[in-house]
């Protein structure tokens, strides 16, 4: 990590890394984890995580940490973003 860059915050409504990945490992409501572009249950109506900074959170969403390039200027563009690299890491 460069220590010189700026850390991004996430855009307040958003919620595109919570919908557009699919999580393979359990979320609490979703036992078996949840398909790509299926909203989190764990999804406020405000697009905030309502298991952030618990326990019960997967690993990979404190992972995925928001940058520039993932977050563009808009949650469509982090949809479409997230979207096209779910397809591309998805196993043949």
């Amino acid at each position: 990590m460069n220590p010189t860059a700026s850390t991004l915050e996430c855009r307040p409504n958003c919620g595109a890394c919570c919908t557009a990945p699919s999580i393979t490992s359990p979320i609490p409501g979703m036992p078996h984890g949840k398909p790509a572009g299926v909203r989190c249950v764990q999804l406020a109506e405000n697009n905030l995580c309502l298991i952030f900074g618990q326990p019960e959170r997967p690993t990979f969403c404190g992972g995925l940490q928001p940058s520039a390039e993932m977050c563009g200027d808009s949650r469509e563009h982090a949809i479409h973003w997230l979207t096209t690299l779910e397809r591309a890491t998805a196993p043949a």
